[in-house]
């Protein structure tokens, strides 16, 4: 069945809908009445549903925390789970984060990819086949989540309240497709760490990061001493031998040490330059001594340092289901002796995240430091010859005439896992920059349209 004329002629409402959807600011926020996550989460699920209405869909609102646009008949349902939520926009934008603008065939926004631009693609994908005239043997349900980058709390209400779907796919990831995920956990390391000595220099304070799943693009250090300026002499010194981006803002007896590091999702640490890391690896040529600030500073670098997969603290674990541990140190408060850094890690398929939390406590247990484990996901994994794999691994072949690609593992958690039978499926085509919460974050037009067309071919195939 070609979708692409129907598509075609949607084409501009599917632009400006994908822009006007980037425009709200829904990161989250505390909650209001009628409104867990905040008004601009909500926001955008009053958008997209009323869209979905317009559109010619069921749509019902789950008390603020999900909704859903449905469309069919049948006794089972394919669920198409994507999130409005986003992380936040974080600095150094070359076009407004909120703006929604087109420059050189790209939607620029935070969200564009991760994940409205595809929630959009979803609803019109659904739109070309309902008004194709095909019978559909299954419900279709788009299922809006609304907590999907913070603690999945939309889709724990969302199941509380209504059947799960017998199948689904997410478009929160990859292409080809995705037939399995690491398992996730963020961990607390709560630190305190009297002073047991003056020192020539004392850190007062520590601060950097804006989300665990973030690689942290800014961390900021406050310093105290009688005479500053062998601190100066000692930034640019390794300023040269490094090339790291930092900055200095100094009085006569406090020094303000900036930090830029460059963002990236948080289960591909690699990609980006954690200014954390980088700030303790400087804050380490300074003689702090046996202060708490100077303790800090060598707890950091002696079991984290500039590292992504865990080395340090023993857990750099690999399988050949899904690669190598990631370990992304995202957040630190720390002042007046005491502070929480916050790590978030990725787990191999064929491990647990209990494991790897027994791990870090046994390095860690004759250390000051408290291991505090949050909400945690085990991995999933579905056999490459299941129905659903084929089913719509033989879409993107026959759509994009790539009949050599795989299903492959990732290290990032998509709302699949919270189901019995769902795969992630795109939006990113391979070769493609992953700009998921990163500045300069886009969808290209051409994407956004290839990614409906897919999206219709699937959900003819998997209601036939």
């Amino acid at each position: 069945m070609d979708f692409n004329r129907l598509i075609d002629n949607l084409r501009d409402d599917l632009i400006r809908n994908t822009q006007e959807i980037i425009k709200i600011k829904s990161v989250e926020q505390p909650p209001l009445p009628g409104m867990p996550f905040g008004e601009g989460v909500n926001h955008a699920l009053e958008y997209a549903l009323g869209l979905a209405r317009n559109l010619g869909f069921t749509i019902k609102n789950l008390d603020g925390y999900a909704g859903y646009a449905e469309y069919g008949d049948g006794e089972e349902t394919l669920g198409i789970l994507v999130h409005l939520d986003i992380v936040p926009e974080g600095d150094g934008w070359t076009y407004p984060p909120y703006g929604g603008e087109i420059h050189g065939g790209r939607i620029y926004g935070r969200g564009t990819i991760d994940n409205k631009g595809p929630a959009i693609a979803a609803l019109y994908a659904l739109k070309a086949v309902m008004d194709s005239g095909v019978p559909f043997k299954r419900k279709v349900r788009i299922i809006f989540g609304t907590n999907e980058e913070t603690n999945w709390g939309c889709m724990e209400y969302y199941l509380q309240k209504e059947p799960s779907p017998e199948l689904a796919f997410v478009p929160d990831a990859d292409y080809p497709l995705i037939n399995g995920e690491k398992g996730v956990t963020n961990i607390t390391f709560k630190v305190i760490f009297p002073d047991s000595e003056d020192s020539p220099v004392k850190l007062n304070k520590v601060i950097g990061g804006t989300r665990p799943n973030m690689v942290p693009d800014y961390c900021e250090a406050y310093l105290q001493g009688e005479n500053l300026q062998e601190v100066k002499s000692t930034l640019a010194r390794f300023k040269k031998e490094t090339g790291y981006s930092l900055d200095e803002e100094a009085n006569d007896k406090t020094i303000l040490i900036k930090s830029y590091g460059t963002s990236a999702h948080g289960s591909l640490p690699e990609k980006g330059q954690n200014a954390i890391s980088q700030l303790m690896s400087f804050l380490s040529e300074l003689e702090l001594g046996k202060s708490a600030g100077g303790k800090l500073v060598s707890f950091y670098n002696q079991y984290i340092g500039m590292k992504y997969n865990g080395e340090l603290m023993g857990i750099d674990l690999c399988d050949k289901l899904s690669g190598k541990l990631t370990f992304n140190l995202g957040m630190i408060n720390f002042q007046d002796q005491e502070g929480d850094l916050v790590a978030n890690t990725r787990v191999p398929i064929s491990y647990s995240v209990e494991e790897v939390v027994k791990k870090i406590e046994e390095v860690l247990k004759r250390t000051a430091i408290e291991v505090i484990p949050g909400k945690s996901m085990n991995s999933y994994y579905i056999p490459e010859d299941d129905f659903l794999v084929q089913k719509l691994l033989k879409v993107y072949q026959e759509q994009t005439k790539d009949y050599s690609a795989k299903p492959r593992t990732i290290g990032g958690a998509t709302y699949a896992r919270t189901l019995p039978k769902a795969v992630p499926f795109g939006p990113l085509f391979p070769g493609t920059p992953e700009t998921a919460h990163e500045k300069d974050e886009h969808i290209t037009v051409d994407d956004l349209l290839k990614n409906t067309n897919i999206y219709a071919q699937a959900i003819y195939e998997l209601t036939r």
